[in-house]
């Protein structure tokens, strides 16, 4: 029999209002995937209105009159056990959040970024930044806003209300210190792993055409060697690689170049990671604030174990080659799997984020974190955001970007309202390269069995210290339990070096 909701505790009254809340939210993430994937243009005023009701909705919910009672009664229940006093946490925190805001001004946030979103997938193939700059100012000052009044709830800066979102207790001077290190860490090492790379034979491109349908088929065998379960998931083309849906259903989605299957592939193998991340969450409590994701730095180590640590290691090409040589027909020196190697391990200062290699991917990064720090202490304006950009660019990676498509367009996440995001994908890094680290110490077989193509142990080792965790711990305290310590960068440093200077 159903249990009525007067014979339901105050907690239990919250689990049932977070399950509803969660079902809205897993809606609007499908339409969102939809809007990014497969819906055609025309598509985008009628979807806008849809996901700011849906938006609106699960606010309203959030912040209903008895919810600061239920959430003080709650409190009080002394029969909770670790994980459901972990999911009321959750609860208290997001209510603070959500009763900061006006039911207003999250439709209009909602609507404002996606017509910013819409605007940028035409603004970017056409180079024209100067397009797009009302929508994004309109944006930008819906998102300062909504981070204002969620700061002053939480006692926090701007900036550390913004990061918030992403990454929970995350403050950003303990970024600076750590991307102040990079920063000074990067230039000469980046310097002398050219110079290492130079006294090598230069990596060999395989010849295409390489048609889109075989790109497909490679990745999704990779992608279930892996574990991803297709059961539960699906691959399909957007102009900016991502990981949407939900735990039970996640869409990955790449962008092929069929004169090279390099890019798209590995762009794969990242998304991925997300992937089997959210199919990895505990059943048990998808529908409750504390089942979900820990955070994007936590998101972003899963891609990057994968994609950096994993696949781009010779253990997995000694695995992967033979399996690329037979999906392309490849033959000769170009295929060879040593080449390859090579060429998956290069270091080359680019233009491009996803393309980036492990060793220059985090002044992209420290770059994107700049800029946004000025942005929010009013030491930037948006027009002059493409300058700021090609400045950074040449000062870190000492190239500048001959256009904006290249430059400050490239990425989707600030024209879809996401700031403050970035720093969590080299946070993600270093915390990718620690956890990998220890899964290597604690199964030792586990490189040989990734050389077989056998992926169960490492698999089993992130279910066990990584995904079933969701958010019943902090970030360190999944780093500290997993591998014995907090965040230490300096095991990236120690991995690039090991990687890139022998």
């Amino acid at each position: 029999m159903l249990q009525t909701l007067q014979n339901k505790t105050p907690y239990q009254q919250l689990e049932s209002r977070m399950a509803r809340i969660s079902a809205l939210n897993d809606a609007a993430a499908m339409l969102h995937w939809d809007m990014a994937a497969m819906m055609p243009p025309g598509g985008y005023a009628a979807r806008t209105e849809q996901m700011s009701a849906l938006n609106a909705t699960t606010h309203s919910l959030m912040v209903a009159p008895d919810m600061g009672d239920l959430l003080d009664a709650a409190q009080d229940d002394s029969t909770l056990d670790s994980w459901q006093q972990a999911n009321l946490k959750e609860m208290q925190h997001n209510w603070r959040k959500a009763t900061a805001l006006s039911e207003d001004l999250v439709e209009a946030l909602t609507r404002a970024s996606a017509i910013c979103e819409e605007k940028w997938r035409s603004a970017r193939p056409d180079n024209d930044y100067a397009s797009l700059l009302p929508e994004l100012q309109s944006l930008l000052d819906l998102v300062l806003e909504t981070a204002q009044a969620k700061a002053d709830v939480l006692g926090l800066s701007l900036a550390d209300a913004m990061l918030d979102d992403y990454e929970p207790g995350g403050r950003v001077a303990e970024i600076d210190v750590l991307f102040d290190d990079l920063a000074g860490f990067l230039p000469d090492f980046i310097a002398q792993a050219l110079e290492n790379q130079a006294r090598k034979p230069q990596p060999l491109i395989p010849e295409g055409p390489f048609p889109i349908e075989k790109q497909r088929a490679l990745g999704e065998k990779l992608m279930a060697t892996l574990g991803f379960d297709f059961n539960h998931g699906r691959l399909d083309i957007s102009l900016h690689p991502f990981c949407g849906g939900v735990p039970d259903d996640v869409r990955l989605t790449t962008r092929y170049d069929e004169a090279d299957f390099t890019s798209a592939l590995m762009g794969i193998l990242h998304e991925t990671g997300h992937g089997l991340y959210e199919l990895g969450l505990p059943r048990q409590w998808r529908n409750q604030p504390v089942g979900q994701s820990l955070g994007m730095s936590t998101h972003e180590s899963q891609s990057l174990l994968i994609e950096m640590q994993v696949c781009r290691s010779a253990e997995f090409l000694e695995y992967a080659v033979p399996v690329m040589r037979d999906s392309f027909g490849g033959s000769g020196p170009a295929w060879q799997t040593e080449n390859l190697q090579r060429l998956y391990g290069q270091v080359k200062p680019d233009f491009i984020r996803v393309d980036a290699d492990e060793v220059t991917y985090p002044a992209h990064v420290i770059l994107r974190h700049r800029i946004e720090k000025a942005i929010f202490a009013n030491d930037l304006s948006l027009k002059d955001l493409p300058g700021a950009w090609n400045d950074g660019m040449a000062e870190l990676l000492g190239i500048t970007p001959p256009d904006d498509r290249l430059g400050c367009l490239q990425d989707l996440h600030w024209y879809a309202g996401a700031w403050g995001y970035f720093p969590t994908y080299t946070l993600g890094a270093i915390t990718a390269a620690q956890l990998y680290d220890a899964a290597k110490k604690q199964v030792p077989q586990m490189e040989l069995e990734i050389s077989r193509g056998n992926f169960v142990p490492l698999l089993g080792w992130l279910r066990d210290n990584v995904h079933s965790k969701a958010r019943s711990c902090t970030p360190q305290g999944i780093l500290i339990q997993a591998t014995g310590k907090p965040l230490d960068a300096e095991i990236f440093k120690q991995h690039l070096k090991s990687r890139y200077l022998s």
